[in-house]
C-alpha cells in the first residue's frame, strides 16, 4: 500500500505517537542528568562538603568544613584611654573690628599692605588734614582774641576797684564790669573747647590701628571720598594671636564640663583639620549659659594661642574636648569588634585554636583602639583578621604578623595508617592558597 493511500486521521495519529515518543525520552534523559548529580553528591568525600552557616561570620571553617580557618588575632593590652568629644567648630579672631573714618575727607593715603599684619597704632590711612587745620587755626585766633578783651576787661575793673574805694565813682559801674569780666572768661573757656574739637577732628585725619592683628582686603582706594557713615569702612582688621574656636556639644556632657570648669581645671581642647590631623592645641576658655532647644547643645569656646598661624577666622575644624583620662584600661583594636545578632561581640582564641564568641562592653576609643569594660581580659587573644568565616567553637591557624597575606601552615597530617582521599587532600590544602579575608571593621 502506498503512503498516499494513507488517510489524514491516519497521518495525525502517527504525528501523536512520535511527539509522545520524544517527551518520554526527554523526560528519561532529564531523570538520568538528576540521578547521576545526586549519586555524584553522594559519592563527594566529607572534606567537600560545605560546612553549615557560622554564627554572625558567615560560613564555618572549623568542624565539618575542611580544616582550620586561617585568621590573624592580636593580645588584648592594657593601656590608658582619653575620654573625648568631637564636634564641628569655627574659628572666631579674638577681636574683629571694621576701620571707619571719624571725619568726611578725601582719602590721600592707605599705606599698609593688604594682609599684613600690623600693631597697635600703625597708620592704616590718612584723611586730608587742609580743612581741619584751617578750622583749628580759625578756633585758635577766636581764643586769641577772646583772651585779650578778658585781659582789658579785667584792668578795667581793677581800675574801678580803686576808683571805688576813693568814692570816685559808682558802685554800679564796678559791678557792671565784673560782670562784663566773667562773661569774657565764659567766652575763652568756650573758645578753648572750640580749640580742642578742631584739633580733635585734625587727629582723626590718621586712622590707626586700635590692636594688633590682620589686615584684610581694602575697600576703598586713595582719591576717594570717605564718610563717616560708610557701611563698608575702609578696612576689616582681625586679632588672631591668641584665636578662639567655637564649637557645641550635646547638653549631656555639661555636668562633666562644668565640674572641671568651675573648679578653674584647664581642659584640652585639639583642633583638628578634615583628614584628623591635630592642627594646634588649646584649652577650654568659656561656656555658654543656656542650652539651644533647637538641637539640644551647648556652646563652648576654646582659646589658642596660634602663634604659627595654623588657624585662619572662620575656618572649619573639628574640635577635641578632652574630658577625662582612664588608666589601666583594657584595649582592643577596633577591627575586632563587631556587631550582629549577639549584640557587641569579639571572637577570642583559646588554648586549643578554637574560637569563642565573647560579648563585651565597649568603652571610650582612642585612634584604632577600643577599651573594654568587662568581656575580655587582658592577654587574651581576640582575632582581627578572618572574621567572615567564623562562628564560635571554629578551630582556626593563626598567622603571623609579618606573613600577612602569605599563605597559610598545611593541614595537619591524617592519622598512620590511614591513605587519604586524593580528593580530600587536595581540598583540605585549598584555604593555604587563598590570602586570609580581610578584617571587618563595623562602627555603630
Amino acid at each position: 500500500m502506498s503512503p498516499d493511500s494513507y488517510s489524514p486521521g491516519t497521518q495525525t495519529a502517527d504525528r501523536q505517537a512520535r511527539e509522545t515518543r520524544r517527551r518520554r525520552l526527554i523526560l528519561a534523559g532529564v531523570g538520568a542528568a538528576a540521578l547521576i548529580a545526586v549519586l555524584a553528591w553522594a559519592m563527594k568525600p566529607a572534606g567537600q562538603t560545605g560546612g553549615g552557616r557560622s554564627g554572625p561570620g558567615g560560613f564555618a571553617g572549623g568542624a565539618g568544613g575542611g580544616g582550620p580557618v586561617p585568621v590573624r588575632a592580636v593580645a588584648a593590652t592594657t593601656g590608658t584611654v582619653d575620654v573625648t568629644v568631637d564636634a564641628l567648630g569655627t574659628v572666631a579672631a579674638l577681636n574683629t573690628a571694621t576701620i571707619h573714618s571719624r571725619v568726611d575727607g578725601p582719602l590721600v593715603k592707605v599705606p599698609f599692605r593688604e594682609g599684613q599684619p600690623v600693631k597697635g597704632g600703625d597708620l592704616l590711612a590718612q584723611i586730608d588734614p587742609s580743612t581741619f587745620q584751617a578750622a583749628l587755626a580759625q578756633a585758635e585766633g577766636q581764643l586769641a582774641k577772646d583772651e585779650a578783651q578778658r585781659a582789658g576787661a579785667r584792668v578795667d575793673l581793677e581800675r574801678y576797684r580803686g576808683l571805688l574805694a576813693k568814692d570816685s565813682i559808682a558802685s554800679q559801674t564796678v559791678d557792671a564790669q565784673r560782670f562784663t569780666v566773667q562773661q569774657l572768661e565764659g567766652a575763652v573757656r568756650a573758645d578753648k573747647a572750640v580749640v580742642e574739637n578742631a584739633r580733635l577732628q585734625l587727629t582723626f585725619t590718621q586712622i590707626t590701628a586700635p590692636f594688633a592683628g590682620r589686615v584684610g582686603l581694602r575697600q576703598v582706594d586713595p582719591g576717594n571720598m570717605v564718610h563717616a557713615s560708610d557701611a563698608n569702612g575702609i578696612v576689616v582688621l582681625t586679632q588672631t594671636h591668641p584665636v578662639y574656636v567655637v564649637f557645641a556639644v550635646p547638653s549631656e556632657y555639661l555636668p562633666q564640663i562644668y565640674r572641671h570648669f568651675s573648679r578653674g581645671d584647664a581642659l584640652p581642647v585639639e583642633a583638628l583639620d578634615r583628614d584628623g590631623k591635630v592642627v594646634a592645641s588649646g584649652k577650654l576658655a568659656a561656656v555658654d549659659n543656656q542650652i539651644d532647644t533647637t538641637t539640644g547643645t551647648i556652646k563652648l569656646k576654646a582659646l589658642f594661642d596660634n602663634s604659627d598661624d595654623s588657624l585662619f577666622p572662620d575656618q572649619f575644624v573639628t574640635a577635641r574636648l578632652r574630658l577625662d583620662t582612664v588608666s589601666g584600661a583594657t584595649l582592643v583594636p577596633s577591627a575586632a569588634v563587631q556587631r550582629g545578632a549577639p549584640g557587641t561581640f569579639v571572637y577570642v582564641v583559646n588554648a586549643d585554636n578554637t574560637v569563642s564568641l565573647r560579648k563585651m562592653s565597649p568603652g571610650p576609643s582612642s585612634g584604632d583602639l577600643v577599651s573594654v569594660k568587662d568581656g575580655v581580659r587582658p592577654g587574651e587573644k581576640v582575632v582581627i583578621d578572618g572574621l567572615d568565616k567564623l562562628r564560635d567553637g571554629a578551630q582556626v591557624a593563626l598567622i603571623a604578623d609579618s606573613a600577612r597575606g602569605a599563605a597559610t601552615p598545611a593541614a595537619p597530617a591524617p592519622p598512620p595508617g590511614q591513605r587519604p582521599h586524593r580528593r580530600h587532600t587536595e581540598s583540605s590544602a585549598a584555604p593555604s592558597a587563598q590570602p586570609p579575608a580581610a578584617p571587618v571593621r563595623m562602627t555603630s
